[in-house]
């Protein structure tokens, strides 16, 4: 069953507060077996225009991905992440897997 994936691109107005979203998020993915992949890091843009973060979270499959978004708890984190950033995010099933 091919791995289900979160791939986001944030730009945060307000880091300070926007830890608070990443210290709630933390016990959601750890219940939904998340791994992150990309957390913010060093990039290059090579063609287009990217938000400022790029985060990239592997799930064992697409529902799962899909049930962690739609949890009550990652909502709850969320709540604290909209005041303070932008962002476009997609879950995506992976490739060949």
């Amino acid at each position: 069953m091919p791995k289900g994936y979160w791939v986001a691109h944030v730009d945060v107005a307000e880091m300070e507060r926007y830890k608070d979203y990443v210290s709630a998020n933390g016990p959601v993915f750890a219940d939904y077996g998340a791994k992150f992949l990309v957390r913010g890091g060093q990039k290059e843009v090579r063609e287009g225009q990217m938000r400022s973060r790029t985060v990239v979270i592997e799930f064992k499959d697409f529902a799962t991905a899909k049930a962690c978004y739609d949890s009550v708890a990652y909502q709850d984190a969320k709540a604290l992440r909209d005041p303070v950033s932008a962002g476009d995010m997609e879950i995506i099933e992976g490739y060949g897997e």
